[in-house]
């Protein structure tokens, strides 16, 4: 039996045709219909049986091949390369960096999708131009993109979006997109989006703690103006609006150096571990006990610092994996806010 007899297209189905052609030979080969180095028709043939155009046909092979469910041997034809698993969701999962934080959201993620989805992770270093590389390699072959957009500029400081970025999601359906960590301003309301609000996130932590940071005279946040991997602006407004707020005195630095200058009295809310680390360090050397002579807070909780007594201002990893992948699971669409918190343990 022709494959063509299989195939039904559906001209009133908010899905195009190439993606219709995909998903019915893909479950055609999932109910058995189709078998492993079974030859299926040539891209003119498809088109003339089912009466849709060449370029359609070819556009639904393109994505067939690139997730290697159909394989072409030149002079001879398509053939069925592959009948595992293709039933499953395929997701493109696009993180900025490769840290302990951004590796939590995945696992989470993965745990949480389950076996039913084969997840790809690619990692795009807040570089655009490569990013863009990977989104265009990709753009036909997934059927979720589950992106953490942020960006480096030329002068190594962050930014959520670039218009050449911005152009490339558009071209994404928004039924397809999942933004995760980062939220973006947009009108597309079929975006799924699990994020933090920087800004809103540290003031509002902050606050949570606002009677145990008063015993201290100055708050000193150490923000590094520009890094490899840079963080948002965001951070820094929100530290200094809660400062101006409850009229705390305060600094902003760009690094724990080795002969700075470190006072009683002061508490430090530091972003990168390895200043952690210098900044706890000078403390001993000084034999400053933490949390009295002088604090420390952290950024993001990791179970290093649950176990050394550092308190932390931070979202729930966990939860944002999660979330995001259980609103693909059920279908759902909109914005859900990840929690961010205070911790409070002996380092303030």
């Amino acid at each position: 039996m022709e494959i063509t007899e299989f195939i039904k297209i559906d001209d009133q189905s908010r899905e195009s045709k190439y993606e219709q052609i995909v998903k019915s030979i893909i479950h055609n080969i999932s109910v058995g219909n189709l078998v492993m180095d079974q030859k299926i028709p040539s891209i003119n043939s498809f088109s003339e049986n089912l009466f849709v155009s060449r370029d359609t046909v070819e556009k639904a092979y393109n994505i067939l091949k690139e997730r290697n469910v159909i394989s072409s041997i030149r002079g001879k034809g398509f053939y069925i390369a592959r009948t595992e698993l293709i039933s499953k969701i395929n997701i493109l999962f696009l993180i900025n960096k490769l840290s302990a934080y951004k590796m939590k959201i995945y696992n989470a993620f993965a745990d949480s999708i389950g076996e039913n989805a084969h997840t790809d992770i690619h990692i795009y270093n807040g570089d655009e131009t490569l990013f863009l590389n990977l989104l265009d390699k990709h753009k036909l072959s997934y059927d979720y993109y589950v992106i953490m957009p942020h960006f480096k500029t030329e002068n190594l400081e962050h930014t959520s979006m670039t218009p050449k970025v911005s152009n490339a999601l558009k071209k994404i359906p928004e039924n397809k997109l999942i933004l995760m960590d980062n939220a973006l301003e947009s009108n597309q309301n079929q975006i799924i989006t699990v994020y933090q609000d920087f800004e809103k996130d540290i003031y509002g932590a902050l606050t949570e703690g606002l009677h145990i940071l008063k015993k201290y005279q100055k708050i000193i946040l150490v923000y590094p103006q520009e890094s490899i991997y840079p963080y948002p602006r965001r951070i820094f407004y929100g530290f200094r609006r809660f400062c101006d707020t409850h009229q705390f005195d305060f600094e902003i630095i760009d690094e724990v150096s080795l002969d700075m200058n470190i006072n009683k009295g002061d508490l430090y809310i530091i972003i990168e571990e390895s200043e952690l680390v210098t900044f706890v360090e000078q403390a001993r050397e000084k034999e400053f006990k933490l949390g009295e002579d002088i604090g420390v807070i952290s950024y993001n909780d990791t179970p290093l610092k649950n176990l050394f007594g550092i308190s932390v201002v931070s979202t729930d990893f966990n939860v944002m994996g999660d979330m995001a992948a259980k609103m693909i699971l059920n279908k759902e669409r909109g914005k859900y806010k990840v929690p961010f918190n205070f911790i409070h343990r002996a380092s303030a």
